[in-house]
C-alpha cells in the first residue's frame, strides 16, 4: 500500500486546477491530520493556495477555546484561518441542526470555484450507511456521503473516505500531532456516537472488516444512484415541455408524461427534479404526490413540502416557493408610470405603448372586475382569465392596471388591455425557496 500523503495527492488530482483549497478544520483528529498532510504536500508540489475555516457552534463551554487552538495550529503551518460563529436552530435533532448551520456557513464562505476539503473517513462512511439503513433510507440515502458535490459557489470534496481511522491515528502519532477531543463525541444519547461506541465494536468483533464492507456497499449503491439519476433525467427531458406561460419563469412539468410512467419511475423522476428545490420526504409520505396526480380536473390540488409547494393546474405541475407563497400583495399607487414600479413581494411592472394621463394604481383581483375588451365590449375578468387558461395560483398575484375604477390592462396578457396600453410584469422567482 502506498503511503498516506501519496494516496491523498492522487485522490485530489481532479481538483488540482481549482483557484484555492479550503480545509474544514474542527481541530479534531481527522481534520488536524488532513490539514497537516495538505501543508506537507503544498511544500512538495504545486498545489492551489490553502486556507482553513473553523466553525464555532457555541453549543458547549469547552468549544470557546477551540478557535484559538486552531489558530495556533494554522500559524505553525503558515495557513490562513477563518473562524465563523453560527447559531444552531432549535429542533428535534441537535446533530442535524448543527450540521445544517455548519454547511450553510461553509456555502456562504466558499469563494467561486473553491474546493472545501472535509476529513470524513471510512468509518464515518460506514456509520452513515448503517444509520440511514436503520432509518429506512432508499438508494439515494444509502449511497451515503459522496466523494464530491456542489456547495455554494464551490465544491465539497471528501478525499479521505477510503482511509481508515486507525491509519489517521498512526499518522498523527508519527508526526507528534495534537488534537481536540470534543466531549460531545462520547455522549451516546446522540445516534452516531451510539453506533460508534456501542454498536461498531460489537460488529467488528464478529466481522473485523465491517467498516470496509459497509463502505464498499455504499460505493455499489452510489453506482445504482447514478443509474437512477440518468433514468430520471431521460424521463424529465420528456416532461419539460413548454408551459405556454414561460414569462412566469417557474419550474413545471407535463403531467400526462409523468402519468405514463410506472409509479416507481414517477417517484424517481420527481425526486431528482424536486431535490434542487426542497428537502424530500421519506417513502412513507409520498401520498401527497398521488393526491396531486389523481385529483379531478379543475381542482386546486397541491402538495406542501418543506421548502415550498407542488401545485397542479390542469395537465401541469408547478413548483412554488418564496414570494409565491406569501399573502396577496396590497394595492400600490404608481406615481410615475413612465418608470418601472417595484411591487411588494411580487416582482416589478412597466408600461409600454403610452403612459396613462390620470392617477393609476396596481391592484389585484378581488372578484367582480370588468374589462372593456376591444371588439367584445365589457367582459368579466374571471371568464377572460379562464379563456386564457391562466394557472389558478397566478391569479391572485397577477397585476392589474387601474385608472380610478377603470381597469386598463392585465399584466402579460396582451389581448386583455384597452387602447394602446400594455402592462409588462417581471414575476417573482422561487429564489427564496431554493436550498
Amino acid at each position: 500500500m502506498t503511503d498516506l500523503p501519496t494516496r491523498l495527492l492522487a485522490s485530489l488530482a481532479p481538483w488540482r486546477n481549482a483557484p484555492s483549497w479550503c480545509v474544514a478544520l474542527s481541530g479534531g483528529l481527522d481534520s488536524s491530520v488532513l490539514l497537516h498532510l495538505l501543508a506537507l504536500l503544498s511544500r512538495q508540489h504545486a498545489l492551489p493556495p490553502l486556507r482553513a475555516i473553523h466553525i464555532h457552534h457555541g453549543l458547549q463551554v469547552a468549544a470557546d477555546a477551540w478557535p484559538q487552538l486552531c489558530q495556533q495550529r494554522c500559524d505553525a503551518l503558515g495557513i490562513e484561518l477563518q473562524v465563523i460563529h453560527v447559531t444552531v436552530a432549535p429542533g428535534a435533532s441537535l446533530e442535524q441542526g448543527a450540521r445544517d448551520a455548519r454547511y450553510r456557513a461553509f456555502a456562504e464562505a466558499l469563494r467561486p470555484a473553491e474546493v472545501l476539503l472535509t476529513a470524513q473517513h471510512r468509518e464515518d462512511q460506514a456509520e452513515t450507511i448503517l444509520f440511514r439503513l436503520l432509518r429506512g433510507a432508499g438508494v439515494r440515502g444509502l449511497a451515503a456521503m459522496p466523494v464530491q458535490r456542489p456547495l455554494g459557489t464551490g465544491r465539497l470534496v471528501r478525499p479521505l473516505l477510503a482511509v481508515g481511522r486507525e491509519e489517521l491515528e498512526r499518522y498523527a502519532a508519527q508526526q507528534g500531532l495534537e488534537w481536540i477531543d470534543d466531549p460531545s463525541n462520547t455522549d451516546c444519547r446522540f445516534s452516531r456516537n451510539y453506533l460508534r461506541h456501542d454498536v461498531f465494536p460489537v460488529l467488528t468483533q464478529r466481522w473485523p472488516q465491517a467498516a470496509q464492507s459497509l463502505a464498499r456497499s455504499a460505493a455499489h449503491l452510489e453506482e445504482a444512484r447514478v443509474l437512477l439519476e440518468e433514468l430520471a433525467q431521460q424521463d424529465l427531458l420528456q416532461a419539460r415541455t413548454a408551459s405556454g406561460f414561460e414569462w412566469l419563469a417557474l419550474p413545471s412539468l407535463d403531467l400526462p408524461t409523468l402519468r405514463a410512467l410506472s409509479p416507481a419511475r414517477q417517484r424517481n423522476a420527481l425526486q431528482s427534479w424536486l431535490a434542487e428545490y426542497t428537502r424530500l420526504p421519506d417513502s412513507r409520505h409520498w401520498a401527497g404526490w398521488e393526491s396531486v396526480r389523481d385529483a379531478a380536473d379543475g381542482s386546486r390540488a397541491l402538495w406542501r413540502l418543506t421548502d415550498g409547494e407542488l401545485h397542479r393546474c390542469g395537465d401541469r405541475i408547478w413548483w412554488l416557493a418564496g414570494d409565491w407563497l406569501k399573502p396577496q400583495p396590497p394595492t400600490q399607487p404608481w406615481r410615475d408610470p413612465g418608470r418601472p414600479l417595484a411591487l411588494i413581494d411580487n416582482g416589478c411592472v412597466r408600461i409600454s405603448g403610452g403612459v396613462p394621463q390620470g392617477l393609476v394604481q396596481i391592484r389585484y383581483r378581488q372578484g367582480g372586475e370588468m374589462l372593456q375588451v376591444p371588439g367584445r365590449g365589457q367582459r368579466d375578468l374571471k371568464r377572460l382569465l379562464n379563456e386564457q387558461h391562466l394557472p389558478l395560483f397566478v391569479r391572485a398575484r397577477l397585476p392589474l392596471l387601474f385608472e380610478g375604477e377603470r381597469l386598463l390592462a392585465v399584466a402579460n396578457l396582451p389581448s386583455l388591455a384597452q387602447d394602446q396600453w400594455q402592462l409588462h410584469w417581471s414575476a417573482p422567482t422561487n429564489a427564496q425557496g431554493l436550498r
